[in-house]
This record gives structure tokens, sequence and C-alpha cells, in this order.
């Protein structure tokens, strides 16, 4: 509530002379509600007083919001460099521009000083997750390895890796080449793969 009242405070005191600077917008609540309220914050800015918008440093771990450089023109994305070296990170303090893909979050911690074992641990969450192995409460899959569809997990990303395939096959399916009875065909079976 604290920080969606200092935004508040922001957006509606933000003039044409404003420096802002948000830090980590949204980072309080569920992942889809945070990227969704952080995204709507950045375009407001960018859209305040007509269109000429508000000079603003965005700093988040949400990388969908690299998007918005794609579609708003004034807006650049700039990242940390990082040298990646034996599993371990390293800092090289500057700024360069670009998105990243990646956050780093499992090394950061490391760095900070948390007990081997929790980082071990994290990172076989971590692959769990990526390869979306869950149990069917929604639990990340660590302890047997089985994998259960009853479930997805709430709020991890955008888009699942089914979908993505869906719409890869989508893209590089040719309908122009196929009879009606094929693309009928076609569209039924996408379909019951997205109900599933």
């Amino acid at each position: 509530m604290v920080e969606m009242q200092e935004t508040a405070n922001i957006l509606n005191n933000a003039t044409g002379k404003s420096l802002v600077i948000m830090d980590e917008i949204g980072r309080g609540t569920s992942t889809f509600d945070g990227l969704s309220i952080a995204w709507a914050v950045a375009e407001y800015l960018h859209d305040l007083k007509g269109g000429e918008g508000v000079k603003t440093l965005f700093a988040t771990h949400y990388h969908e919001l690299t998007e918005l450089a794609r579609t708003h023109a004034r807006i650049k994305n700039f990242n940390i460099a990082v040298k990646e070296w034996n599993d371990e990170i390293i800092f090289l303090r500057k700024l360069v521009q670009g998105g990243t893909n990646r956050s780093y979050g499992i090394q950061v911690a490391r760095l900070a000083g948390i007990p081997p074992p929790v980082i071990e641990r994290a990172k076989r969450i971590l692959y769990k997750i990526e390869q979306e192995d869950y149990y069917s409460s929604g639990s990340p899959g660590v302890i047997s390895g089985k994998k259960s569809a009853a479930r997805a997990p709430v709020q991890l990303d955008l888009f699942s890796k089914a979908e993505t395939r869906l719409i890869e096959k989508l893209i590089q399916t040719d309908i122009s080449r196929m009879t009606p009875l094929e693309a009928l065909n076609f569209l039924n079976e996408f379909q019951e793969k997205i109900k599933t």
C-alpha cells in the first residue's frame, strides 16, 4: 500500500519539469498484477502532459517491459553489464544500451551471503519451474520429479511453453496449401490443444 500511495503521489503531481525515479514498481504483489501496474505506470509517464512525457528512470525486473521500447519511440532500455564466469557473475559497473533477459537472482543471492544449501535448492527449484515441472498442487516438482498437468502454476510466465509452441506452429503452417477439410481439421486440432 505504501508503494502504491507513493506511486499515486508521483503520477498525480508529475510535471514536464519533473525527474521521476521509480524502482521495482509492482514488486509487492503477484507477478501479473505487478507487471500490469508497472506497464501502465510506465505508459502513463511516457504519455503525460499531452504526449510530451516526463523524464523517468524506471528500474524493473519485469523483462517484458523492454517491449515498450518497440511501441514508444522515446523509451530506451539499458542494463548493467555483467560477465558470467563459472556459474558466478561479475558486475562490470557499466551501463549498456538494451534490455536483458536474465535476472541473476540466484547469483546475487550467493553474493549477498545466502547459505550454499539454499542456493543449491533454489537452483533445483528454478530448473523445475523453467521446465514447467509441477505437482498437482502447483508447486515445483522438486522431490520426485513427477510431472502433473492437473494444475499449472499461478502467475509465473505470461505465455506458457505450450502456448508458445502452438503460436509457432500456427505461424509455420501454410493454410493456403490446405484443402478446406484439412484447414477445418487443423483448426479443430488447434482448438482442442488450447482447451487442455
